[in-house]
């Protein structure tokens, strides 16, 4: 009883709304704290992998970077690095602002305002605190699943009801909550791309590109931590009337083809 109350008591102090989603969101640790572990992986990451650190590619991915970033309005220590791995289809971002970008997914981007897509999608995430969330949402699986083995302590099934629970938290909870963030960047990510004079209608073009090289594999959407890319592009071009009032006040920026 007592570890279920310090349960409840974590969430209703941890929880708050996030201003750029108007979503309550469970973040137990403090941003500060996920920006030194943001800058920490990083620093790892740049160390492993192959930079680009000149050249008009790299030079494009900081550029479009820069000005996403700065239409969102928000003053992170931003950054962005170029790996140089053209098997690799992906970007990410870590807590505080540090993004890479794979040159293997520069193909799919073919221009900046696809670049524009896949790094206001990377800045919605760092600003809607998706890192803290996730990691908050599994200490919270793994507490839970702790209160559990506590209380059936003298259940013969126990060992049987917690690996059920498991793959409950797994599949219930966690792959959703991963696919819910990825739609939201997707929706704020629009509206980055849109404020920084970037044209929104290439947005789901690029995910019908995504569909179109099986960025998938076939693994069904409930197994999956993305959403499935065809209903993202649906999503997206649903979405587009909503940001054209900002992209009508931006500074229109030509949709340059990128080199890599």
């Amino acid at each position: 009883m007592i570890q279920k109350f310090i349960l409840f008591a974590l969430v209703a102090v941890s929880c708050t709304t996030n201003p750029h989603s108007n979503r309550r969101q469970l973040t137990l640790i403090p941003q500060q704290r996920m920006f030194s572990l943001g800058k920490k992986s990083y620093e790892e990451m740049k160390k492993k992998e192959t930079l680009l650190t000149s050249g008009r590619t790299f030079r494009q991915v900081v550029s479009v970077g820069k000005n996403v970033a700065k239409a969102s309005g928000i003053q992170f220590p931003w950054e962005f690095a170029v790996i140089k791995n053209d098997k690799k289809i992906n970007a990410f971002c870590l807590p505080g602002g540090k993004i890479a970008v794979y040159t293997g997914i520069l193909a799919v981007a073919e221009n900046e305002a696809g670049l524009a897509a896949i790094l206001g999608h990377e800045i919605a995430h760092a600003v809607l605190r998706h890192g803290a969330e996730r990691m908050s949402q599994a200490l919270m699986t793994q507490l839970g699943l702790v209160v559990a083995d506590i209380s059936l302590e003298n259940t013969k099934y126990k060992r049987m009801l917690l690996a059920a629970m498991g793959l409950g938290a797994q599949f219930g909870v966690l792959m959703p909550f991963s696919r819910s963030h990825e739609s939201e960047a997707d929706a704020i990510g629009l509206r980055y791309m849109a404020k920084a004079g970037y044209d929104p209608y290439e947005a789901p073009k690029l995910w019908q590109r995504m569909a179109s090289r099986g960025r998938k594999n076939g693994v069904p959407e409930m197994l999956s931590t993305h959403p499935d890319p065809n209903r993202r592009a649906r999503d997206l071009a649903r979405r587009i009337p909503s940001v054209l009032a900002d992209y009508g006040k931006s500074q229109k920026k030509k949709s340059l083809k990128l080199i890599y």
